[in-house]
């Protein structure tokens, strides 16, 4: 699909640089050509509203990645609830109607596959959204990605400007949150069996029936595929960036435990939730458009596991968030 916003020797600014995602975001972003802005948290609170809108009118961005945002799995959901709502609401906010008031024109906001009604058809298409209850265990995430998504559209449909919005699947990589008490499944999943792994213990206790299927996306493809939209795509729909991937929690832990070498026992806690029976995204339309990942699920978790041991070493059950 021939461009049409040309991001080589244009000014970026990636919001949420150091995260996941915004790292892989600027690596890409680099390798375009582009010069890309950022602020880290000590120098702009992106919940301040009267101080993102200062760094925006000086650095004058030429486009704006919304990558920031208060993240956790289900554990961090549960217990922070305000956090994960009025944090995030503010930041989109924020970054979106501060954009607008700076004339910058272009704008991709990052949600979430979570934005889906909890029993949406599967795998779940664009239009889903709004259409049935969310899934109570991350449901105040979604509603302020909800929320980001539809401002995006106000901002197109009553000021033109062109504001898109991308809806990833579950991410995982090098970079990613370590900590047990916040993290998402793989990397959670990685650091438990890495540990009974080098301790030699004979079982590793996994949350939940270990039935629920999800979809995984490497970041580095996430990052891709952002950079491939911000060039390309100018819709008011927002649109799904998935894998196609789609595999059950056990045999995710199943993977885990043959990448790091782990043979022990895999016992899972069926008192613990298990979060959406099933989560999966439609990608029909990105796929359309040109765009397709490059990592296979095996390949990227060996990847990830080898930064992972790179980076910790023997450390790894000490790791706090990386």
């Amino acid at each position: 699909m021939a461009p049409q916003f040309e991001i080589a020797g244009k000014n970026v600014f990636v919001a949420g640089h150091r995260g996941l995602v915004g790292r892989a975001v600027t690596q890409h972003l680099i390798r375009e050509g582009a010069n890309v802005l950022t602020a880290s948290r000590a120098d702009l609170d992106l919940r301040d509203q009267a101080a993102t809108k200062v760094f925006l009118k000086d650095t004058v961005p030429d486009a704006v990645i919304v990558a920031a945002a208060t993240v956790g799995g289900i554990l961090a959901n549960s217990t922070y609830p305000v956090d994960f709502l009025n944090d995030n609401l503010l930041i989109e906010s924020n970054l979106i109607s501060g954009a607008h008031e700076c004339g910058i024109d272009r704008l991709l906001f990052l949600g979430s596959s979570c934005i889906y009604p909890r029993e949406a058809p599967q795998p779940m298409r664009e239009d889903a959204l709004l259409t049935g209850p969310l899934e109570p265990t991350n449901q105040w995430y979604a509603v302020a990605k909800i929320a980001g998504i539809m401002l995006c559209r106000a901002y197109r449909a009553q000021y033109g400007r062109s504001y898109i919005a991308a809806m990833p699947t579950n991410l995982y990589g090098p970079g990613d949150n370590f900590d047990l008490n916040t993290s998402h499944v793989i990397p959670a999943l990685m650091r438990k069996i890495d540990a009974a792994a080098r301790e030699r213990r004979p079982s590793v206790e996994i949350w939940g029936t270990g039935t629920p299927l999800r979809e995984f996306m490497h970041v580095d493809d996430l990052a891709s595929a952002i950079v491939f939209l911000l060039k390309t795509y100018d819709e008011a729909e927002h649109i799904n960036v998935g894998s196609g991937q789609e595999v059950s929690i056990a045999e995710l832990a199943n993977i885990l435990s043959g990448v790091i070498g782990y043979d022990g026992k895999l016992v899972f806690d069926r008192s613990k939730p298990d979060g959406s029976p099933r989560k999966a995204l439609d990608s029909t339309r990105l796929a359309a458009l040109g765009w397709t990942p490059n990592y296979s699920l095996t390949e990227g978790l060996k990847q990830t596991y080898a930064w992972y041991r790179h980076e910790f070493g023997e450390a790894g059950s000490d790791v706090g968030a990386a």
